[in-house]
C-alpha cells in the first residue's frame, strides 16, 4: 500500500502523513481489497483525494493509525469518507427487501446522499472488485451482490459514462445472476475477448488508412467489442437469435461536420460491403430524442460483422451530455432537471479529467464551477418497505402520503419521521423513514387546502384533496362553504361586509357559487378577505377635487396616519374599541376635545355613536405609504394542553409581532381555554398572517380578531 500511494502525485500536506501510517500495519484482506480498488480507479485518473477516501473507506486499519489532525486538514477527503458512509444505506434497503421499491428511486437516493460526487467512482470500483471475488462467496451473497450491481451500479456507470467499469459489472452481474445464458452466449462467441479486440484494432487500422487516402483529416476512430450482457439484451429487445446481430463488433468515427459524415460512410461502404437492412440515417431523421448519427453494418475483415457508427463531435457530445444522452436512449426512460445536472456534472469532470494530463487543478476548478449545480431541489423519502419516494424539496408528511397513494392521503391522521411522531406539516428530508399513520376510514379535511396552514406543498397533492371533495352531494359543499366563509369573516372582524365586490372580482353569480369555490378549494378564504379590503382601499381614493372658493387648510404633514377630508392638522387617535390596523376600512368620529376618533367600518361602538350623532363622522383614509405599529386584540379558543401557551407565544415571537398584554382563563371542567392577546402589528397583511398560523396550532378551536 505504501508504494501504491507513495505512487500518487499529490501536493497535499497531509498526504506525507496518510503514506507513513500505511507503511507501519501489516498486510491484511482489507489492504488488498483497497489495493484492488486503486488499481481500478486509476485508469480514470482519479485524483488523491478520491484515492486516499477509497484506501481509509476500505481499510479502517489505516484510518486509525492516521493522526486525527491529518484528516482535519482533508475536509473534502472527509465529506467523501461521509458519502461513501452514508451510500451504505442504500446497499442496506437494497438487501433487505430484495424486489421491493423503485431501482431508479434508489440510484436517485444515492446520487443525493454522495454530495461530493467522485464518492460514486469509489462505490462503483468497490462493487467491481468484489464482484471479481465472487465466485470465493456463499451463492446466496454473490446473488445479492450481483443484484445490487445490476439494479444500482451498473446503469449509474452506465449515466456517467464510466464505460470502463459499466461494461464489466453488467457482465460480471449477468455471470453470477443467469450463468447458463451467460455461458451459452460465450460459447456462441467463437473468440476470445482479446481475439475480438484484435478483430477491432485491425478494423481501425484500415479504416484510418482509407480516410487518410481519401484525404479526410482530424477524423477521431475507437471502438470496443460488445460484451455478453449487451449482446444477451439486443438479442432480448429485437427477439432475434445470434445469428442474426451484426453489431458484435463496433467502432465510432467523431469528424468535425455533417458532409465528412457523409464522406467517412462511403469510404467505409467501399472498404467493406455493406448489409442494406442495417443502416440507420439518424442525422437526417434524428430519434425522437434527437440523438443524430449514422449507423452502419459491413461484412469486415475475415468475413465478420462489423457496426459503423459515424457522426460530428457535437452530435457526441450532444448525445453524451445533452437531452438525448446515451443512457436515456439505451433505458428508454427520463429524469428531472435536479437528477441530470448532477449527471451532467460528473461527466463533465470525467471528460475534463481525460483531456488533461494532471487534472488536480482542473478538477479543483470544476468543482467549484459547478457546485451551484448540485444544489438538490428534490427529495428522497423511504417507506417503511424500503421504497423510495420523490418529492420536491419543501414538500411535507401530508405530501409523501398522498405521492404513496391516494387512498393513504385520504386517511392520514399523522406520521413519523425516523420513528418520532411528526405534525403533517413536516417537511421530510433525503433519507428519512416515513410512516404515515392512517385511520380504517376517513377523508381529507379542508383546512389542508389552505396555503397558509402549510399542509400542502405539492399541486399533485391538492388536485386530488379537491377531487374527493368535488365527489361528494352538492348540498354538504353549500353548507361547507358556507361555514368557511363565516368563520374567516369572524376572524377577521367583517361580519357586517357587502360580499357584492368578491362576486364581481371572481365572476361568480351569486354567494352559492362562493360557497361552492370556498368548499372545493378554488378560492381561498383568505382572497375573500383581501378583496374586501382591496375594495374599501379603493373607494376611499380621493376623487377629482373641485376648485375652491375658499383658503384651504393646511395639508397633513406628510408621515401623518390619516387624512381627514376637509380639515388639516387635526388631533387624531386610533379608538381603542376596535383599534384598526392599514387595510381596514376606516370612518373618523369628531369627539369632544379629543380630536377625531377612527374606527373600523363596522365597528359596533361606532354605530351607537353614529345612531346618535350621525353629523360627526368624518370621511377618512389612510395616509399614503403608511408605516409604523397598530395595536389589535387577538380572542384565542383552545382546548387546554401542556406548553399551548409557550406554542402560542413562540409563534407570535417567530412572526415578529409583539405581545403588548396576555389575559388567559382556563375552564377545567369542560378541558377549554380562552386567551385574549395584545398585539402590535404592521399592517393587515401580517394580522391576517399571523391568525391563519393561530389557526393551524395544534388544539386551536379558533383564533380571530376582536371588534
Amino acid at each position: 500500500m505504501k508504494q501504491a500511494l507513495a505512487s500518487v502525485e499529490a501536493g497535499a500536506a497531509w498526504w506525507p502523513a496518510l503514506v507513513e501510517a500505511a507503511a507501519g500495519l501489516p498486510a491484511d484482506k482489507d489492504e488488498r481489497c483497497a489495493l484492488a480498488v486503486l488499481d481500478t480507479l486509476r485508469p480514470l485518473r482519479a485524483d488523491a483525494e478520491v484515492q486516499a477516501a477509497a484506501a481509509l473507506h476500505l481499510w479502517p486499519a489505516l484510518r486509525a493509525a492516521l493522526p486525527g489532525k491529518a484528516l482535519e486538514q482533508a475536509p473534502r477527503v472527509q465529506r467523501l469518507l461521509e458519502g461513501l458512509a452514508a451510500a451504505g444505506q442504500v446497499d442496506d434497503l437494497h438487501h433487505h427487501r430484495p424486489g421491493q421499491g423503485s431501482a431508479e428511486g434508489l440510484r436517485r437516493l444515492l446520487l443525493a446522499l454522495v454530495r461530493d460526487l467522485r464518492a460514486v467512482l469509489v462505490l462503483l470500483a468497490v462493487q467491481l472488485v468484489r464482484l471479481r471475488e465472487a465466485a470465493q462467496l456463499p451463492e446466496e451473497e454473490r446473488r445479492a451482490l450481483a443484484e445490487l450491481a445490476r439494479d444500482i451500479h451498473a446503469p449509474l456507470a452506465n449515466r456517467l459514462g464510466i464505460w470502463q467499469l459499466k461494461w464489466e459489472l453488467e457482465d460480471l452481474a449477468f455471470r453470477w445472476l443467469q450463468p447458463d445464458t451467460y455461458q451459452r452466449i460465450a460459447r456462441l462467441l467463437d473468440e476470445k475477448r482479446g481475439d475480438r479486440q484484435r478483430f477491432i484494432d485491425d478494423a481501425l487500422a484500415r479504416i484510418q488508412a482509407a480516410l487518410a487516402e481519401a484525404g479526410i483529416t482530424g477524423a477521431d476512430v475507437a471502438g470496443r467489442p460488445k460484451h455478453i450482457f449487451s449482446i444477451y439484451k439486443k438479442m432480448q429487445r429485437k427477439g432475434v437469435p445470434f445469428s442474426e446481430l451484426y453489431d458484435i463488433r463496433a467502432v465510432r468515427v467523431l469528424v468535425d461536420d455533417i458532409p465528412s459524415c457523409y464522406a467517412v460512410l462511403g469510404v467505409v461502404h467501399q472498404l467493406w460491403p455493406s448489409i442494406p437492412s442495417e443502416f440507420d440515417d439518424y442525422i437526417a431523421h434524428p430519434k425522437g430524442n434527437d440523438y443524430r448519427s449514422l449507423h452502419t453494418a459491413v461484412i469486415g475483415p475475415g468475413g465478420r460483422t462489423l457496426e459503423v457508427q459515424i457522426r460530428t463531435r457535437q452530435m457526441h457530445d450532444h448525445a453524451e451530455l445533452g437531452v438525448a444522452a446515451h443512457w436515456r436512449y439505451k433505458e428508454g426512460g427520463g429524469a428531472d432537471a435536479s437528477f441530470e445536472r448532477k449527471v451532467a456534472w460528473m461527466r463533465q469532470l470525467l471528460e475534463a479529467r481525460d483531456a488533461s494530463d494532471g487534472g488536480g487543478d482542473g478538477d479543483a476548478a470544476l468543482v467549484q464551477g459547478f457546485s451551484t449545480e448540485l444544489v438538490e431541489d428534490r427529495v428522497y423519502a423511504i417507506t417503511p418497505r424500503g421504497e423510495v419516494v420523490d418529492l420536491p424539496r419543501g414538500a411535507t408528511v401530508l405530501d409523501f402520503a398522498y405521492a404513496v397513494h391516494t387512498e393513504v392521503g385520504h386517511r392520514c391522521r399523522g406520521a413519523k419521521v425516523n420513528g418520532r411522531i411528526v405534525p403533517l406539516d413536516h417537511q421530510p428530508g433525503t433519507g428519512d423513514q416515513v410512516e404515515i399513520l392512517t385511520a380504517k376510514t376517513g377523508e381529507p379535511r379542508r383546512d389542508w387546502l389552505l396555503a397558509s396552514n402549510g399542509f400542502l406543498a405539492t399541486g399533485r397533492a391538492r388536485d386530488k384533496v379537491r377531487a374527493w371533495f368535488h365527489r361528494i352531494d352538492r348540498a354538504r359543499n353549500l353548507h361547507d362553504g358556507k361555514d368557511i366563509l363565516d368563520k374567516e369573516l369572524r376572524r377577521m372582524a367583517l361580519t357586517q361586509a357587502d360580499l357584492g365586490p368578491v362576486l364581481a372580482k371572481f365572476r361568480l353569480e351569486s354567494l352559492e357559487d362562493l360557497h361552492l369555490a370556498l368548499a372545493l378549494g378554488d378560492l381561498g378564504p383568505s382572497q375573500v378577505t383581501r378583496c374586501l379590503h382591496d375594495h374599501a382601499q379603493e373607494a376611499r381614493e380621493p376623487a377629482e377635487p373641485a376648485p375652491v372658493t375658499r383658503r384651504s387648510p393646511p395639508p397633513p404633514p406628510a408621515n401623518a396616519p390619516f387624512t381627514v377630508e376637509g380639515v388639516g392638522n387635526l388631533l387624531s387617535q386610533i379608538a381603542r374599541c376596535c383599534r384598526p390596523v392599514p387595510g381596514d376600512a376606516i370612518v373618523g368620529y369628531l369627539t369632544r376635545g379629543r380630536g377625531v376618533s377612527i374606527h373600523r367600518a363596522g365597528c359596533p361602538a361606532l354605530q351607537r355613536l353614529e345612531s346618535r350623532h350621525p353629523e360627526r363622522l368624518l370621511p377618512v383614509e389612510w395616509g399614503r405609504g403608511t408605516r409604523g405599529s397598530y395595536d389589535v386584540d387577538i380572542q384565542v379558543h383552545a382546548f387546554d394542553r401542556k406548553w399551548l401557551l409557550k406554542d402560542l407565544t413562540n409563534l407570535v415571537a417567530q412572526q415578529g409581532v409583539n405581545i403588548l398584554g396576555l389575559q388567559s382563563r382556563v375552564d377545567d371542567e369542560r378541558g377549554l381555554a380562552d386567551l385574549r392577546l395584545a398585539v402590535r402589528v404592521t399592517d393587515y397583511g401580517q394580522l391576517s398572517d399571523l391568525l391563519g398560523r393561530l389557526n393551524a396550532v395544534p388544539g386551536v378551536r379558533e383564533a380571530h380578531r376582536l371588534g
